[in-house]
């Protein structure tokens, strides 16, 4: 058995924020969430203000769902991220409805025990099914919780931000893409938040013209994430003496390089260019690695002398790191997202003090203005 709640949708329905529902109430804005989530039942006092406040009744804001039979021959229709004909049947996902549409995700495998999956998949699907392009095995039926959202980005600190969800009671579930495809998925309708630092450093403030002209005027909202440095990620101790771009062009240094669309390969073809230097002349610059963290731990393990990333990617494997630029790491969502409490939440923790200390101590960003709404 499990008690599902209306709260949510009443609420909103009624025009409350969750911090004026807690206030009529006599509790907390965070125990408002975690009841919406289902992560937490209230007693029955704090049920019947609930019920007399928004004008309804306890068994309309809460019901017992029925039993019912196991979902795990049940399959379902997906927006996967990525390239469905190239994964195997039984590929473990993480799924997540975002208006409607439900989007499956590789989730990461770098762990050493095994990912919590949502489904399998079974086989793509023609596209002529319109945004769906798999089929899956559903295994339960955790992403139909309202308290689950769906960031894309690259940033490696994502995981942190996931943590301090789930510790109250909400879940973000992270697809890691380049900053250009992030956005391109938000186009899409397809992710509740994008992570991106293709936005520049323009005197004190951000210029966010590269992230605005993409989308309708007025239909976004972008929050201040963290300012991290980029540079050049060498093994530590930099053996190779590798002091600046112009040594990319030594025969003796090879480089991974990002695919197309990432901060990362965007900086490395603007400092060639500006330094006059060919990409063929620069070992490695053809072979793609996707991601900061795979890119760097192939510096880590001397496969390549070194590559473009962050200094967060660097202290992470232990790398010695050469600053080039300060860029800003921005979040992007769309307005109407706004009102869902998992977004709220979302939104509210990254100006947390705590969680900006855990961020700063951990991958040394600064996180002053995290939260910040810049749009």
């Amino acid at each position: 058995m499990e008690i599902l709640n209306s709260l949510a949708r009443l609420r909103l329905k009624r025009g409350l924020t969750a911090s004026q529902l807690a206030a009529e109430v006599g509790v907390s804005r965070q125990t408002i969430y975690a009841i919406e989530a289902g992560a937490y039942v209230p007693n029955t006092a704090v049920s019947l203000k609930l019920a007399r406040i928004l004008d309804t009744t306890v068994e309309d804001l809460f019901q017992i769902e029925a039993e019912r039979a196991s979902p795990i021959h049940q399959t379902a229709e997906v927006c996967l991220l990525g390239e469905a004909s190239s994964l195997r049947k039984g590929q473990p996902l993480r799924l997540v409805n975002v208006d409607g549409q439900l989007v499956a995700v590789v989730p990461d495998s770098t762990s050493w025990g095994l990912p919590v999956v949502d489904a399998v998949f079974v086989a793509s699907t023609p596209e002529s099914k319109g945004k769906a392009n798999a089929t899956v095995q559903l295994l339960g039926s955790g992403w139909e919780n309202p308290a689950r959202i769906l960031l894309a980005g690259c940033d490696p600190s994502a995981s942190l931000l996931a943590n301090s969800l789930q510790r109250q009671g909400f879940e973000l579930v992270i697809a890691f893409e380049n900053s250009s495809r992030a956005l391109e998925l938000l186009q899409e309708g397809l992710v509740h938040v994008a992570g991106t630092h293709l936005g520049e450093k323009a005197d004190n403030k951000t210029d966010l013209h590269p992230i605005t002209k993409m989308f309708p005027r007025g239909s976004i909202a972008i929050y201040s994430y963290a300012m991290w440095n980029e540079g050049l990620v060498v093994a530590q101790g930099n053996p190779k003496q590798i002091n600046g771009i112009l040594d990319l062009a030594r025969k003796d240094v090879s480089i991974a390089n990002r695919e197309p669309g990432s901060g990362c390969r965007r900086l490395l073809d603007e400092e060639l260019k500006r330094h006059g230097i060919a990409p063929a002349r620069v070992r490695g610059y053809d072979s793609l690695t996707l991601g900061q963290l795979p890119a760097a731990r192939m510096v880590q393990t001397g496969e390549v002398d070194c590559c473009i990333n962050t200094q967060a990617a660097a202290s992470c494997l232990g790398l010695s790191f050469l600053p080039l630029v300060e860029k800003p790491y921005l979040l992007v969502l769309h307005r109407v997202h706004l009102k869902l409490p998992a977004v709220q939440n979302f939104v509210e923790t990254l100006g947390h003090a705590a969680f900006r200390r855990e961020v700063e101590a951990c991958v040394g960003y600064d996180m002053r203005n995290a939260g910040d709404r810049l749009a």
